[in-house]
């Protein structure tokens, strides 16, 4: 019988966990940006945008200054992301938001 209850409750908690997981809002951010000039920049806002609850992913593409930002449950509003590339000394041009 304690082997029947503790299957059931791992196999519940294993329920639970999943169900989180695809209950989570992801959106994957397209953010375009000016002045993405070196990986240094890159690892300067990289630094701050992992600093942001609920950032999972970044990647940059320095050519095109396009930075791409993968979030759990989270919104960046423009305002924010504005502020945090400006104070790093880049423009903030637009973002283009998906949802999984």
């Amino acid at each position: 019988m304690k082997h029947l209850i503790k299957n059931t409750l791992l196999s519940l908690l294993l329920l639970v966990s999943i169900s989180h997981n695809a209950i989570a809002d992801t959106s994957t951010y397209l953010i375009r940006v000016d002045g993405l000039a070196c990986p240094y920049c890159a690892y300067g806002i990289e630094k701050k945008l992992n600093a942001l609850n609920g950032v999972k992913f970044i990647t940059m593409n320095l050519d095109d200054g396009i930075v791409t930002v993968e979030t759990q449950d989270v919104t960046l509003g423009d305002e924010q992301l504005k502020q945090l590339f400006n104070d790093s000394g880049f423009t903030y041009r637009s973002k283009e938001v998906s949802h999984k």
